[in-house]
Order: C-alpha cells, then sequence, then structure tokens
C-alpha cells in the first residue's frame, strides 16, 4: 500500500467474519453482498474519514476463490482495501468449531455445566496449538506483509475472540510502530470463570491481549474484570490502584467501556420501509386488539428463551385476566446449529411452547407462536408493535435489540430487561429490571408491563428513545478510533515483548 499523505493514520479492521461476502458468477465474477452488522454499518462514515483497510477470513468457496484472485495485495471493494486469508480448512474447523465456538464464547456467558463439561482433552490441545494459535498467526503474517512498506500511523482495530492472540504475534512482527486496539463484543467474566483453562491456554489470552495498547468491552463491568483477570493470573500484571489499567513487564495497557449501539438513521429508514410497513399491517390484524409481548433472539443458550416461556407460563397461571388478551411472539434466528448444545436447546424451546399451548389455547387464541428464521423488515414491524418487549439474557455483551426496540417502538411500549444484558448499563433506569433466573419475578414483571399506566409508559419510552438516539454506533466506532488517535499523539510506548502465549504455525 502506497499513500499519499504521511500524517493521515491507517485504520485496520481485523475479523473472522469480513464485511462482504461474494458469491459466484457464470460470467466468472464476483457478486458482492454487504454484511448487515453494526461493524459493517459504522466503517462507511469511518472510511469517509480515514483510510480503511480489512482482513478477514474467506468463509465460503466463493470468498476463497475471490482471495485466491486477490492474493497479491488488498482490492479496493466498496470504498475500503479489503483482505482475505484462506486458512487450511481443517485448522479452521479447530478454531472456529472446537476452540472459539463453543469452548470461548461458553466461557465467557458462564454456560458450560461445570461438573459434566469441558474436558479438556487431547483435542482440545490439538485445536488450540494446530488450530486458534495457528490461524491467528497467520493472520499477523498477513498483516504485516500487507503493511511492511506502510509508513504513515497504523492503528490495528481487531474484533472479538476468534483473535485474542493476534496482538502478540502482530507486536512481535511489527513492533511498537503500530497500534493495536482489540474490541470484544461479548462479556468478560471475572477471573473464576477462567479457571476452566489449563494455565498455559488462559495465561496465553491474556498474554496475548496485553499486547495491545488499549482494549475496548461493552461496560465498565467487563472493562474492571478484565483487570481483575490479569491481576489474579499473571504475577507481573498490576492495577497500581486503577479500575481501568494494567502494567505488565513495562507496558501499560488501558481497559476502557465502548458500549456499542445501532445506526439509527438506517434502522429507522428501514422501520418506514414498503416491506417493513405490509408486516406491520399483516401482524396488526393477526393481533386483533391483544396486547404483544415480543421478544427477538439468536438460538442460543445464553438469551435465556427458556425461562422467558416459563416465566409466561406463570403469567397465565397467576393472572388469568391475561388469557385470551395477550399473544407472546417469539422470533428465533437460527445461530450455530451445527452445535449440539444449541440444537438441544431449540428442541427444548419448542417443547415448552407446545405445553403452554397444549394448556392454554382455546378455540381463537394461541398464547405463543415461535417464528424461525431471519426477516429483518418482520422483527422491525413487531418492535414497533409490542406493548412489551422481553429481553432477558443471562448474559450479553450489549444486546441491539433493546436498543432497536426502543428507537422504533410506536405504542410506548415497556422493556423487561435482563440485569445480565450489556444494555442495562444505558437502559435499565427506563426499564423493568429482572434477574435472568427468576421467573416468578420476571412474570410480574411482564403483569405490571401490561397494566403500567400510560403516562408512565410514555414517560419511560421516551427516556429508553432518546438515549439510543443520542449514542449510535458511528459514535462508538469514532470513539474507539479517537482515543486511539490520542494516544498516538501523546505518547509511543517502548517495551520488551512479552513471553510467547503458544506454538506458532509452522511454515
Amino acid at each position: 500500500m502506497n499513500p499519499t499523505n504521511q500524517g493521515d493514520p491507517l485504520i485496520v479492521i481485523v475479523s473472522h467474519r469480513g464485511p462482504f461476502s461474494f458469491t459466484a458468477r457464470r460470467d466468472g465474477g464476483f457478486k458482492l453482498t454487504r454484511g448487515a452488522g453494526g461493524l459493517v454499518t459504522a466503517l462507511g462514515a469511518l472510511a469517509q474519514k480515514h483510510e480503511v483497510l480489512w482482513v478477514a477470513c474467506a468463509l465460503s468457496p466463493a470468498d476463497r476463490a475471490w482471495a485466491k484472485l486477490h492474493e497479491a495485495r488488498p482490492e479496493r471493494v466498496d470504498g475500503v482495501q479489503l483482505r482475505l486469508i484462506s486458512p487450511n480448512l481443517q485448522r479452521h474447523r479447530l478454531f472456529y468449531n472446537v476452540i472459539a465456538n463453543p469452548l470461548l464464547w461458553f466461557i465467557q456467558h458462564q454456560l458450560w455445566d461445570i461438573p459434566r463439561a469441558p474436558s479438556i482433552d487431547r483435542n482440545t490441545w490439538k485445536a488450540w496449538e494446530q488450530g486458534y494459535t495457528w490461524i491467528n498467526h497467520l493472520y499477523a503474517e498477513v498483516i504485516a506483509h500487507t503493511l511492511a512498506d506502510e509508513q504513515r500511523p497504523i492503528i490495528v482495530l481487531p474484533q472479538d475472540y476468534h483473535l485474542y492472540l493476534l496482538p502478540f504475534y502482530l507486536r512481535e512482527a511489527m513492533g511498537e510502530r503500530v497500534h493495536i486496539q482489540p474490541f470484544l463484543h461479548i462479556p468478560w467474566p471475572g477471573p473464576d470463570a477462567w479457571r476452566i483453562l489449563p494455565a498455559q491456554i488462559r495465561n496465553s489470552i491474556l498474554i496475548g491481549l496485553l499486547s495491545a495498547n488499549r482494549i475496548g468491552f461493552q461496560t465498565d463491568k467487563d472493562a474492571f474484570n478484565f483487570v481483575q483477570t490479569c491481576r489474579f493470573y499473571l504475577p507481573d500484571a498490576h492495577a497500581r490502584g486503577t479500575r481501568d489499567t494494567i502494567t505488565y513487564r513495562g507496558r501499560t495497557i488501558r481497559s476502557t467501556a465502548y458500549p456499542i449501539s445501532i445506526d439509527v438513521q438506517k434502522v429507522e429508514q428501514l422501520a418506514e420501509d414498503g416491506r417493513t410497513r405490509q408486516h406491520r399491517a399483516a401482524f396488526s390484524e393477526y393481533l386483533s386488539g391483544r396486547q404483544l409481548i415480543l421478544r427477538v433472539d439468536r438460538i442460543e443458550p445464553s438469551k435465556n428463551i427458556l425461562r422467558g416461556l416459563q416465566a409466561y407460563r406463570n403469567l397465565l397461571e397467576s393472572y388469568p385476566e391475561h388469557r385470551g388478551q395477550v399473544q407472546m411472539l417469539a422470533l428465533l434466528v437460527p445461530s450455530r446449529l451445527e452445535v449440539d448444545e444449541y440444537q438441544d436447546y431449540l428442541r427444548d424451546i419448542m417443547g415448552e411452547a407446545g405445553l403452554i399451548n397444549a394448556e392454554f389455547s382455546t378455540s381463537t387464541w394461541e398464547p405463543v407462536r415461535i417464528v424461525v428464521g431471519d426477516n429483518y423488515a418482520r422483527a422491525l414491524a413487531l418492535m414497533q408493535l409490542y406493548d412489551v418487549l422481553l429481553v432477558n439474557p443471562i448474559a450479553d455483551g450489549m444486546n441491539l435489540v433493546a436498543k432497536e426496540g426502543v428507537l422504533v417502538n410506536l405504542k410506548n411500549g415497556v422493556l423487561v430487561l435482563s440485569e445480565h444484558a450489556g444494555a442495562f448499563y444505558e437502559l435499565g433506569d427506563h426499564a423493568l429490571t429482572v434477574s435472568p433466573f427468576d421467573t416468578y419475578g420476571t412474570a410480574e414483571a411482564l403483569h405490571q408491563a401490561l397494566t403500567m399506566p400510560e403516562e408512565e409508559r410514555l414517560a419511560r419510552a421516551n427516556k429508553l428513545h432518546d438515549i439510543v438516539k443520542q449514542a449510535d454506533v458511528n459514535h462508538w466506532f469514532h470513539a474507539q478510533v479517537d482515543d486511539a488517535l490520542n494516544d498516538l499523539s501523546s505518547h509511543a510506548r517502548k517495551s520488551s515483548t512479552p513471553g510467547t502465549p503458544g506454538n506458532k504455525p509452522s511454515a
């Protein structure tokens, strides 16, 4: 890459899933599909101010074919420079399906059934050494090679739990001339959760992250938990009386909260799109004046869908006046169904919903409707119509459904929110807060929401709407970049590189 202005920084986003996916065309070319996630959305505004290089993994045969055509150098795609890596498929399986998902993801959401699982066996160690470690090092090699002649300041933003070792390997390859600032989209639990991992793996993760300059988390609690975890497991890590800084072997690393949000303008536009209007009209007729309790979730155990259904059953048992007058709709998006635990969880959800319907249905009323699929227009339409939005995760990095819902709702709907959702720290004061484990308390909160006076509903809804409106996803991304730029301008850190976090891949 040949910069025209050596004073402007190059922003390097590194993720497992890229901003675009490719589909092969018959003429030998490729059809481009832009991702719909918040990270991709924020990129649009960022790319207008800075040069952006995005490095990601080729996940489909067409992605890999495109990557092979452009393996010599990044290719400009829709305003950004794109570089895709194509790891060995077996190594990628070990990296993704054994270590990243489910091992790390389940640890960080504290969902393992500790007396029974996990077992760190020979296959786990093989996956760590030949999959996770290998692919993290491959990312670092590709980035270092791509940026070998780069003269501008470089800010690298690795995304999430797939890339915990990348800061170490990148620091090893590029030294202090690169500013590394990972962001973690999922929760970071306290030290006890990490005892599941053997010391070598656990400490490698911590040392990998401590090779960064600054680490971003969803909440202050996550940032504090990271500091405490490092202090607990690494003898040379010290907080020196702070809650948000770790000093480790001559380096000072900041732990900072950047609560992620949504693209407010885009969500508002889509909420008035023709397809959304059609769904809204159809569901308004379907509800026939009944109050709507809505939930919109990926099908994963952390979302606590099963206890939400149990709470709804408790509501119908304790307050029979709601029977026939309320409708629960659960929009469930398939997620990681190749993982056994997720398949089992979906079966349990469908079973519980079936039992509720069997017990309480009448000839004109079915209490629960489960809709499985990924249809954002349908979800937005129902978010506009809910009387109660139930968001009760066991653990969540943020939960953007809570923010989308309170932004677009047209009925002064009430948000029932778990105290373990990341969004709780921004929205909790104006929601009805519940413990995700308390099905009785959640049933009581649902009743309170359904019977709340209109004046109180309006006040709560307005406060929630304003909070989301004032801090969208562009604010989230620019806050990280601004801090990185301030770090670069204030001082250049020099330090020794900490000990190796794991085995490197062979050539």
